[in-house]
């Protein structure tokens, strides 16, 4: 996550706002939050509903509030030029419902510029099926690998420009689940646009 937070706070040109759901997405978006914090870059952390992220995510959130950021409970984008859409990841499946779908909605309606972390919220990673509602992001910002899902059906027309950013994943690694990813892949930096 702390890798991840990196490249998505390194991948935002104005103050934010980091918008959050309740897992693993949601904990990178807080690792960002607290990198955009540092550089001057933090107008503002919402999340869905904070109590319940565990795990990574939920230590994300701690080390967050220990530094005095308040996370506020309802959707907050003023002060800022640019969301962080972090409320759903890859593991969606189904139409966005209740507040996240409401959280979607507004981010769409609020004519501020996007960049989705990892894949837009409400976008099938695996067969780019966008669920209504889906974010529609100006940028996306992939992690490790593109998903397949930014590349076909709706992907290309919700997810922007596609930049591929390294978290660090040893090539190794994906050699070990039968993937295979070209060594120079990110020789030209640690961003490689799609």
């Amino acid at each position: 996550m702390e890798a991840a937070g990196w490249a998505i706070a390194r991948s935002c040109e104005e103050r934010a706002v980091v918008v959050c759901g309740v897992g693993n997405n949601a904990g990178d978006g807080l690792a960002a939050a607290r990198h955009l914090l540092r550089w001057g870059k933090l107008a503002g952390v919402c999340c869905v509903d904070a109590e319940r992220l565990k795990g990574a995510a939920g230590r994300e959130l701690e080390a967050l509030r220990k530094i005095g950021v308040d996370v506020a409970d309802e959707l907050q984008l003023e002060g800022g030029r640019l969301v962080v859409d972090a409320i759903f990841g890859t593991g969606l499946s189904r139409a966005p419902e209740g507040p996240f779908a409401a959280w979607i909605e507004a981010i769409n309606a609020s004519g501020l510029k996007v960049l989705a972390l990892d894949i837009p919220s409400g976008l099938d990673a695996d067969t780019g099926v966008a669920y209504a509602p889906c974010v529609r992001a100006e940028i996306t910002v992939t992690l490790g690998l593109p998903k397949v899902g930014l590349l076909q059906a709706d992907g290309p027309s919700v997810a922007g420009e596609v930049w591929v950013a390294d978290i660090g994943v040893p090539f190794e690694a994906y050699a070990a689940v039968g993937v295979q990813v070209p060594r120079n892949l990110f020789a030209s930096g640690d961003r490689v646009r799609l």
